[in-house]
């Protein structure tokens, strides 16, 4: 099966909740919600809200930059959530990237290999926190000492963790610990601290792929950057192909774009799934309309 998570995030709260009923009504597995503190509502408040009106879909974050959360609070936020949906949330992180947020509180964005580390430690320890170990931590990037989270404990015996990444080291890792990798095929950092470079093309995507199997078999997710549905995907496309270097057939290869027609995204997605293993999306917003009334043929790929 291939499984469909809608990204979104709160425009007001009676939009956000009847998106919510919505995801659920039409048959996504996940409503994931982005955790960019300081330019995007925050996470977790707006999910709790959201298993309020619904009863089945996942929650999570996608995701929670690991160099400015702390475990324990991630550990709290994500209990917290899974008390109060009956035991539907998701641990969502990445190493981050916007720099923004580390002048915010204070701190100096590291470089790669320190984001990395950082990302490591606190994943490590949050999902230990969330299974009810007792925590020390003494690494350059992160201090603990006896962290335990008593109260709330969360309803599921395992939270399930999604790392979102492309960097080499994160994939290895969340191939082996986590439950699902988020190729995210982003690539460098661009000066506005929120775009980046694409890793699109398709000898990236499979070394990425490739760096996620060595560690374990982990649900590969694609994070897509384009849904639409069209009798001419080349006039979608031809932009983004002039603008990464690559044809427009290349592009329509590339599992981080859904475009062309109902039939040929069905085809695409089970595509992915024969060659990559990729056996999971998260969509945007548009995807609701665009993608909703497709879920029963894509889900049963």
């Amino acid at each position: 099966m291939a499984d469909f998570a809608l990204h979104v995030q709160p425009v007001d709260a009676q939009e956000w909740l009847e998106t919510a009923r919505r995801a659920e009504a039409t048959g996504f597995d996940t409503l994931l919600a982005a955790d960019h503190p300081g330019s995007c509502a925050a996470p977790f408040v707006a999910l709790a809200a959201a298993a309020a009106v619904t009863t089945r879909i996942k929650l999570g974050s996608y995701v929670s930059n690991a160099g400015v959360r702390e475990p324990m609070l991630l550990a709290a936020d994500v209990a917290t959530l899974d008390v109060v949906s009956g035991g539907r949330a998701l641990l969502g992180l990445g190493a981050g990237h916007t720099p923004a947020e580390w002048d915010a509180i204070g701190r100096v964005r590291p470089g790669v290999h320190g984001r990395v580390d950082r990302c490591l430690a606190v994943a490590d320890a949050t999902v230990r926190l969330l299974a009810g170990e007792k925590v020390t931590v003494a690494e350059p990037g992160l201090t603990m000492l006896d962290a335990f989270l008593e109260h709330p404990r969360p309803v599921q015996e395992r939270i399930p963790l999604l790392i979102g990444t492309a960097n080499s080291r994160l994939l290895r890792w969340a191939g082996e610990h986590a439950d699902v990798v988020g190729l995210t095929g982003f690539g460098r950092t661009k000066s506005d601290g929120h775009q980046h470079e694409a890793r699109w093309r398709l000898a990236e995507i499979d070394a990425q792929v490739a760096l996620a199997r060595e560690g374990g078999d982990a649900v590969l997710e694609a994070l897509v950057q384009i849904v639409e549905i069209t009798d001419d995907p080349e006039a979608v496309l031809g932009e983004h192909a002039e603008r990464q270097g690559m044809s427009v057939s290349e592009l329509r290869e590339v599992p981080f774009l859904l475009v062309g027609t109902e039939d040929e995204i069905v085809e695409a997605v089970r595509r992915n799934k024969q060659r990559w293993g990729i056996a999971r999306y998260a969509v945007r917003r548009n995807a609701l309309d665009l993608i909703g009334p497709l879920l029963p043929a894509l889900t049963a790929i």
